[in-house]
């Protein structure tokens, strides 16, 4: 059959959809400068394909620009044409960045650190997944045999990653049914947010040549474990040595450290409605889920929102290229370069504003009363999205953080989503969910 061979040019939008276009690869390097047409409008497309209140109506024109560092070109040697893409900028015609392009918004605050604090950052995305199959099998949480069910899916998603130039290190059967998680190595700036979309379609992929479904939805039984992203990051300094560690620090937190995780804490309240999107993500962030419920620093506790992340080290110079610490209150229905966008402003404020090192919890915060929480500083995070919204509404330091116009966007575009899911009860919403993601 003849074939011309394409190649989608992609952004990660508002609801984490990859959308975009496709066009013939022979145009590879001339849509590198001009880009394929894009409509304002199409930002407001929900999870649902249903369109949310749009500013901008059926006016104006936008380019989506090909980024040819994200070029991915995936053959898994099946006989089926192989999955190739890459990652884009939203520009105007003119060639400026548009307020809305995720990807942008990354780049912008990645400077602001960089400022600020004099450091790059290093960081990961760490996701759960499940897979939609008929008979999904029960139990084997962890074991090998839960692993071995799956094992060729799992190892093809590792190849089809190694073959994109990204560093592969774990693939496990995770708690719930189905459910299985996929571990990369870190990436600098913007890099590791383009990794993390990567990783999200081909494993998607990977699991359509097996005849299965992979869903990221954040959660997919009311009653059950949740789907996480756990956003691993650390410092690099401008000569490439670790910024993040101080063994004199508090739990090991460089002054830089304490203070961007502070500033994490202070407005998280605020920023979660970008990190964790969804109207059942907030099924999910709730006590004794492992995953986050309240604002806190947990010294390697997976109930924290943020968390110091164990190292085996024993050398100072070890130590501190493994110190790392991980976002725990975000999810898949986010796209990375939002959620990770959202996390960086707050903590470069927390920077800007020296603000001192956060304590650290050891401890189940669930049990203490409202008083006992607030006496020593933390706060019970949202417990919907509307909540959440309307705490992002209300803070005008935050919203100034992003473009002129895209928290406006961003509100109408998730009321929207709220819209298709109202009369529905839980169970019902994370199905809907599940078609989405």
């Amino acid at each position: 059959m003849i074939e011309t061979p394409l190649i989608f040019v992609a952004t990660s939008d508002i609801a984490g959809i990859t959308r975009g276009k496709a066009f013939p690869l022979a145009d590879f390097k001339k849509r590198l400068k001009h880009g394929v047409g894009w409509t304002p409008t199409n930002v407001q497309i929900t999870c649902f394909d249903v369109i949310a209140d749009s500013p901008y109506g059926a006016l104006g024109d936008l380019l989506l620009i090909p980024d040819e560092t994200t070029s991915v070109d995936v053959d898994f040697e099946d006989n089926t044409a192989p999955e190739r893409f890459v990652m884009g900028d939203i520009t105007t015609l003119e060639g400026e960045p548009w307020e809305c392009c995720t990807r942008t918004i990354l780049k912008t605050a990645l400077d602001r650190l960089k400022t600020a604090g004099g450091v790059s950052l290093l960081s990961a995305f760490e996701h759960e997944f499940q897979l939609k199959s008929e008979t999904p099998s029960k139990g084997k949480a962890y074991s090998l045999a839960g692993f071995s069910d799956r094992r060729a899916l799992g190892e093809t998603l590792m190849a089809a990653l190694e073959k994109t130039g990204i560093q592969t290190d774990s693939f496990m059967k995770e708690y719930g049914r189905e459910q299985y998680e996929v571990v990369v190595g870190p990436d600098q700036g913007v890099r590791s947010a383009d990794v993390a979309v990567i990783l999200r379609e081909l494993t998607r992929a990977t699991a359509r040549k097996y005849g299965d479904e992979a869903t990221f939805c954040p959660i997919l039984d009311p009653d059950s474990v949740g789907n996480g992203v756990h956003i691993h990051m650390s410092f690099l300094n401008p000569d490439g040595t670790p910024a993040t560690y101080d063994e004199a620090g508090t739990a090991g937190m460089s002054s830089l450290t304490g203070s961007f995780i502070a500033g994490v804490l202070k407005y998280l309240d605020s920023i979660i409605a970008l990190t964790a999107p969804s109207a059942i993500s907030y099924l999910r962030l709730t006590p004794h889920r492992w995953s986050a419920a309240y604002n806190n620093l947990g010294f390697r506790d997976r109930e924290a929102s943020v968390r110091i992340c164990p190292i085996t080290a024993t050398d100072p110079k070890k130590k501190a290229r493994q110190y790392n610490f991980e976002f725990r209150a975000a999810d898949a229905a986010a796209s990375p370069y939002l959620a990770l966008a959202a996390i960086i402003h707050a903590g470069t404020q927390g920077i800007e504003d020296k603000l001192p090192a956060p304590s650290v919890t050891e401890e189940d915060l669930s049990v203490l009363s409202e008083k006992e929480l607030e006496d020593r500083g933390y706060t019970r995070l949202p417990q919907s999205l509307e909540e959440a919204l309307s705490r992002f509404e209300n803070n005008k330091k935050v919203r100034n953080w992003f473009p002129d116009g895209f928290s406006d966007v961003y509100l109408a575009h998730k009321r929207g989503e709220l819209k298709c899911v109202t009369d529905l009860n839980d169970v019902e919403r994370c199905a809907k969910y599940s078609d989405a993601y």
